[in-house]
């Protein structure tokens, strides 16, 4: 038979010594071993750098090795978290304003979940019920026993949904964490009410302007009475962008309105009824149902800038600080340090016509 054929055999390639990396390893270690103990490198220099210092750090003065505490020369320096805190270098690893602020009211201010539409007073859908209790249950994590925890919305069918199911998963979850804590009822609170338009026929939420904006253009285009009014106009723009798939909050803050509530005054607004609420209140815990608009119209201000719209759901947290003078901000992972307006700045600046704006 072929030596080439079917049935012979291969020739063997298979090495019996080790790889060149390992045989080099070997002979390191195996030349500066002790008789009981780890390989010593005696000063070869064929030893790397790392492994030299390795060896150093492990064996003490004597060549025990040492383990446990972490040592210098030998010596057990006692390192412990408690130590390591009193000595921290604040130059260094400064701590953060929110650490060291004692707080004495978190203030959650929530947008509504998933409605079913925005041309009506609509309620939530299946999904925005869902929304609304799981954040409940987030919430409920930062609620200790003893603590007292109020709850408000905004004066419209979807807040007070939202807030309702923002309520059940808050209990939900402090029956299940085991905790004691006073949960009030929902109270609607005007502060906390969305932007409204001016109409002929009082100030209207911005919602519940649409179906009067959709009456009067219709008879305007239908019956061509002329030159429309300025609200109409306005209006008209607004729902156009949303209709259109566009931003309305975003023209709603940037571009001047006259005849929309501005969103300055939603920010004095939410200030006057958050102080409110702790004055009367005075719970540790405020979680607020409320609306987009005003929502980022605050955050806007807080930031600096405009971070965005919130989702459905999505809170910005405000935290009064002891003293009645400074509050932290958190919205989407940042944290701002802001300065609490006082009465003179909350009343400053407020147009009559939305005083009264229902919803």
């Amino acid at each position: 038979m072929s030596a080439t054929g079917p049935g012979a055999e291969l020739p063997r390639t298979d090495r019996p010594d080790a790889p060149a990396y390992l045989t080099s390893y070997q002979a390191r270690a195996g030349a500066g071993a002790g008789p009981a103990g780890p390989p010593q490198d005696n000063g070869d220099p064929g030893v790397p750098l790392y492994l030299r210092s390795f060896r150093a750090r492990q064996a003490g003065p004597n060549g025990a090795k040492q383990a446990g505490e972490p040592a210098w020369q030998g010596e057990d320096l006692g390192v412990t978290p408690a130590w390591a805190e009193v000595t921290r270098t604040k130059e260094i690893v400064p701590e953060r304003r929110e650490q060291g602020a004692k707080v004495v009211t978190d203030v959650y201010l929530v947008r509504h979940g998933e409605t079913q539409g925005y041309s009506s007073e609509s309620g939530l859908t299946p999904l925005g019920s869902w929304q609304s209790h799981r954040r409940g249950q987030e919430i409920a994590r930062r609620v200790l026993t003893g603590h007292r925890v109020v709850i408000a919305c905004a004066p419209t069918n979807r807040a007070r949904q939202t807030a309702e199911h923002l309520r059940r998963g808050l209990v939900d979850n402090m029956v299940l964490f085991g905790r004691d804590a006073e949960v009030g009822e929902v109270a609607a609170a005007a502060e906390f009410r969305n932007f409204a338009v001016a109409t002929p026929q009082g100030p209207r939420d911005v919602t519940a302007a649409f179906r009067l904006y959709h009456r009067e253009m219709e008879r305007y285009e239908r019956i061509g009475l002329g030159e429309r009014p300025g609200w109409l106009v306005e209006t008209d723009r607004f729902w156009g962008i949303q209709q259109g798939g566009g931003d309305p909050i975003t023209h709603w803050l940037t571009m001047p309105l006259l005849h929309f509530e501005p969103p300055v005054s939603c920010v004095r607004r939410f200030w006057s009824g958050m102080l409110r609420l702790q004055r009367e209140a005075a719970g540790n815990t405020v979680v607020v149902a409320t609306h987009s608009g005003p929502i980022r119209a605050f955050a806007t201000w807080a930031m600096g800038y405009d971070p965005g719209e919130p989702f459905n759901a999505e809170f910005v947290r405000v935290r009064l600080i002891e003293g009645g003078v400074t509050a932290l901000v958190l919205y989407r992972n940042r944290v701002q340090e802001v300065r609490i307006p006082v009465p003179a700045d909350l009343a400053g600046g407020t147009d009559p016509r939305f005083e009264e704006a229902s919803a």
